[in-house]
């Protein structure tokens, strides 16, 4: 947390209690946090199904020590950035439904990366990953 302002991978309710946790015992709470969905139910992908986060969402909007910023999601990996769209759209549905349900999930949607980001803003992201637009390729051989 000393490194970082925001988590936007929190994939468990465990997860958000020890972030919780540890953001209280730091100093740094309400500490963002994002909720990760697999929307596209994709087993090479990490993130809540949709069911998951509607069920888990009550017991970690209450938790001490957080700010429930929003939904986070990983787009499809597809031949075309236009082929991303339905994973876009759904977690925003997503996110407008359970904000009904649970107002003290944000507005946030963090969804796009460098290939699909514009796709992932017509559909309401507020958060757009473009590491790779910015600073190029990563070399992994020099690792």
């Amino acid at each position: 947390m000393e490194l970082f302002g925001c988590i936007e991978s929190v994939d468990s309710v465990e997860l958000a209690r020890r972030i919780g946790r540890r953001a209280t015992d730091a100093g740094k709470a309400p500490f963002p946090i994002y909720l990760q969905v697999n929307v596209d139910d994709d087993a090479a992908k990490a993130g809540f199904s949709a069911d998951a986060v509607e069920r888990a969402l009550p017991e970690i909007a209450p938790l001490p020590g957080l700010e429930l910023r929003g939904l986070m999601t990983v787009g499809r990996l597809v031949a075309t950035p236009s082929e991303a769209r339905p994973t876009f759209s759904a977690l925003r549905e997503l996110g407008e439904r359970l904000r009904k349900i649970e107002p003290r999930l944000g507005a946030g949607l963090s969804m796009g990366m460098s290939d699909d980001f514009e796709i992932a803003i017509e559909e309401g992201a507020t958060v757009v990953r473009i590491g790779r637009a910015l600073f190029g390729e990563r070399n992994l051989a020099q690792r």
